[in-house]
């Protein structure tokens, strides 16, 4: 009963960390529309998220003349955490794509 809780947390946990990689994939994709500098996606996916900034990987692609649509691919590898499922468990690779036009 306690191994199956934990489960449950431990999912909600993964959840919430899908959650957090849309935002950020969001968050990177207007950034990278505004600004021609990818560190500019990435730095906006890592601040606007909250997730460990070892575990998360963003790219651009698609960048053209103003007007085009540019895509932003965030991925991240989710930790488990929780006592007695984390070492059952391994990490769980999460991933987002966000697409915007190019302002600049």
């Amino acid at each position: 009963m306690v191994l199956l809780l934990l489960a449950i947390v431990q999912v909600g946990l993964v959840v919430r960390d899908q959650i957090l990689v849309v935002h950020a994939a969001r968050e990177a994709a207007r950034a990278a529309a505004v600004s021609p500098d990818d560190a500019a996606a990435r730095r906006a996916a890592v601040g606007s998220s909250g997730l460990e900034k070892g575990r998360i990987h963003v790219t651009v692609s698609g960048r053209g003349a103003p007007g085009s649509t540019l895509t932003v691919t965030v991925r991240y590898s989710a930790p488990t955490q929780v006592p007695l499922i984390g070492p059952l468990v391994p990490d769980v690779g999460l991933r987002a794509v966000a697409s915007m036009r190019v302002e600049v």
